[in-house]
This record gives C-alpha cells, structure tokens and sequence, in this order.
C-alpha cells in the first residue's frame, strides 16, 4: 500500500498504523517494503518509540525480536536476518555464524545509534511495564559495556564508529574525508538503485571496510590498531549519552544502580565539548586526528544532553535556526548545511530532509524547554507527510518526497508527532 496524503491527523494516524502493520514480518519491522526486507537495529528503536502509546505489546515484540540478534560482546547489530530474502550484503557477506560470539540469528557485525535505552524509557513511561524493563534492563547494560569497552578507540570516553552504516546516516557528506584516505576499491555495490549510483559513490569502500572487519574476525584489538576508518560521531555519542541517562532513570526500576549510567553520561558529555566542539559539534576522524569540518545534522545530537552547556546550547540552535539549516529551506532539517559545496537536495543524508532526526530534534527542544522550535519541527515534519506520505526522505525545500514509499520510521514517528493531539 502507499499511504496517502490524510484529511485530518486521526486519519493520518490510521494510515500511520497501517503501514506498520503491512511492514511486519511475524518477527520484526522491515524499514520498508521491497528495497529493506530486514530488520534494522535504530529503525526498530523508532518503531518501538511510535508504537508505545498505540501497541505496546507490538512494541514490546520489536525491542525484544531485534536484541535476539544481540552478540555475547553485548553488541546490538545493525541489521538482523530474520528471513532469507535477497539482500546485499547478506549473511554470506556478514558471516557472523562463524563467530563464537555471534547469535544463532545471521546479523551484520556492525553496530548503530544505541537508542535502544531511550525507546525502552519511552515505552515505561507510557505503559508503566514493570517486568518489561527489569527483562530488557541487562542486554542494554551490556550494549553499552560493549561500546565503553570496545568502542571508546581514542580512549577519551567517546564511542567511534568504523564504518559509516553505523552512523545510521550512511553517505553524510561527514564521511568523505576519512573514505577518501582509503584505497579505490571496484567491487560493485549491487543494493544500489540506478538514481543512488552516482559516480562519486563511495559504496564499494562501504564493502570492503565491512570485508576488511570480518577477515579480521570482529576483533576490538583490530579496530583500535589497524581498522583504517574510526570517527567519533557527535550524532552517535549524543545518542549514547541520552541513552546512558535513560538507563540511570530506568535503574531503580530494574532494581540496579543508576550510578555507573551516570556518570558515564558526565564522561561523555566531557568529551565531547573537549574532542568534537569548534563553535559547533563536529566528528572527530582518529586516523587523522582532525575534526570533519563539514557541518551536518549530526552535528545536533549532542542536544539530547539536558547538561549541555548554556553557551554550547545557544550556539548550535543559533546555527541550526540559521540560514545554514531551518531558515533558509521550507521544511525542518535539511541533513547537511545548505551552504556546504557537499549538499545535494537529491541524495540521501547529503540534502534531504528525515523524519527521525527531526524527531530526535523535536525531543530535544523538549529537553530545553525550546516550546517554539518544537512546534516548528513538528509543524514541519507533519506538513511533510501530510503531503507526501510517508517516505523515506524529502526535500526540504518543497517537501516532495524521495526514497522508498511506507518508510516505517516515518509512519512510527508521524504516531508519536501526532499521540498528544488525537486520539489515533
């Protein structure tokens, strides 16, 4: 089905619900019909998010369906193979059935934004589910063990990616200096639809850094000596933060210490204004020990941090209230600054406008009682689906709609944009 443009946000509502019921498979969410026939780690986590007001036992499923793929490292993988449908690269790429940690499920051996906690947090406030979270409460623990202890590769409390798919925010321009240290590589991205292969893609790097990680046999020591791609992520660690503070707030739920999340949320917060701060928050590439100073949507996750500095906190609302962002195009954020010689209205995370770091935007106006760019992002962000449906990015200039039709996290978010004004 194709979700059409609603008269009204109850009807928008129901549209909503309908495209995620058509997208589950009996064990999880895909993204989307056809092109994402998987599971996948943070699209699920915004599931869990939309759903809890509406299905929470639906939601309950999903978090639990996606941490059966978790890995006894305590990491959460970025995609779980729950069905054989064809998809490149697949469990034969991955093949994480041969690593003694790995779960009996076929999984990536990468990682994504651990937004887990904050969608458990969401689902305890609006269902009070005692048990769920005292059952979940331990394997997110141990996500995030598994990023302190395995992750923090510069050794300053940050969490680095090594691959750009672990972003979430897969051909951000913030990539391009790190990828372009790395060898020509020519072996052919095969997911690619013909209007995403475009000369300049980097896709057949994404392979074989993948590649490069599984002949290594997923080793932490191999990251941190010879892995050529290590970014600190400021959208990432912000996320992480956000989510250590929600297990701190879950812990006494869980009958735990809120301590450890505590204070490793103060670490992060350190780090970040000491490592990824330049007037602006800014990824950090450990190869070259360089900021990327390509300003990007990214660079705004550290707002979901309530201890932000007053001073840090102005500063990058200035920037994202700016003609560089929000008051220069029609629609709320434009995934890179629109004055950037890397911004492409036409290509995903270079341009585009999406409706989860919109709504990660919206929640942390919440966290800084910003009431009036709140309203503007969800303003925005439901104009953009009530006239485009829920796709997977827009352009956030007119608002049409690019990327694949019934994009899951766009119809789950659009339900929690919508869960305090209608009754769905």
């Amino acid at each position: 089905m194709e979700a059409r443009p609603a008269v009204d946000d109850a009807a928008l509502g129901r549209e909503a619900l309908a495209v995620l019921e058509a997208n589950w498979t009996g064990s999880g969410t895909v993204p989307a019909p056809g092109l994402y026939p998987h599971q996948w780690s943070w699209d699920s986590a915004f599931v869990v998010i939309g759903l809890a007001r509406h299905r929470p036992e639906r939601a309950r499923e999903e978090l639990l369906s996606l941490l059966s793929g978790q890995w006894a490292t305590g990491m959460v993988p970025h995609i779980v193979f729950h069905t054989r449908e064809a998809y490149f690269p697949g469990p034969s790429v991955w093949r994480s059935q041969e690593h003694e940690s790995a779960p009996r499920v076929c999984t990536s051996g990468l990682t994504s934004p651990p937004l887990q906690a904050l969608a458990l947090r969401w689902l305890y406030r609006h269902t009070g589910d005692v048990g769920f979270v005292r059952r979940a409460f331990p394997l997110l623990v141990a996500q995030h063990h598994y990023l302190a202890s395995a992750r923090d590769l510069g050794g300053a409390g940050l969490a680095a990616i090594v691959h750009p798919w672990e972003s979430g925010m897969d051909d951000s321009p913030a990539w391009d200096q790190p990828l372009g240290a790395l060898p020509a590589i020519g072996y052919g991205y095969h997911n690619a639809e013909p209007a995403e292969r475009h000369p300049d893609s980097d896709h057949d790097r994404y392979v074989w850094l993948a590649m490069r990680y599984r002949d290594a046999g997923y080793r932490a020591e191999y990251l941190r000596d010879e892995h050529p791609f290590a970014v600190e992520d400021p959208m990432f660690n912000g996320i992480w933060l956000a989510s250590c503070q929600a297990l701190a707030e879950l812990a006494p739920v869980a009958r735990a210490d809120p301590t450890p999340h505590a204070e490793q949320a103060e670490r992060i917060r350190q780090a970040m204004l000491d490592r990824l701060w330049d007037g602006c928050f800014y990824p950090r590439d450990l190869r070259s020990d360089r900021l990327i100073k390509v300003c990007t949507v990214g660079a705004f996750g550290p707002l979901l941090d309530p201890g932000l500095p007053s001073d840090h906190l102005h500063a990058c609302v200035e920037v994202l209230e700016s003609a560089r962002f929000m008051g220069a195009t029609g629609y709320p954020v434009p995934s890179c600054e629109i004055r950037a010689a890397q911004f492409d209205r036409t290509r995903y995370w270079r341009g585009p406008s999406w409706v989860n770091t919109n709504w990660l935007l919206r929640r942390a106006a919440d966290v800084h009682s910003l009431d009036q760019l709140g309203r503007q992002l969800t303003n925005g962000t439901l104009r953009l689906v009530r006239q485009a449906g829920f796709r997977e990015c827009f352009d956030p200039f007119d608002g049409s709609g690019r990327g694949c039709r019934d994009f899951s996290w766009s119809a789950a978010l659009t339900l929690d944009l919508l869960a305090d004004t209608v009754e769905v």
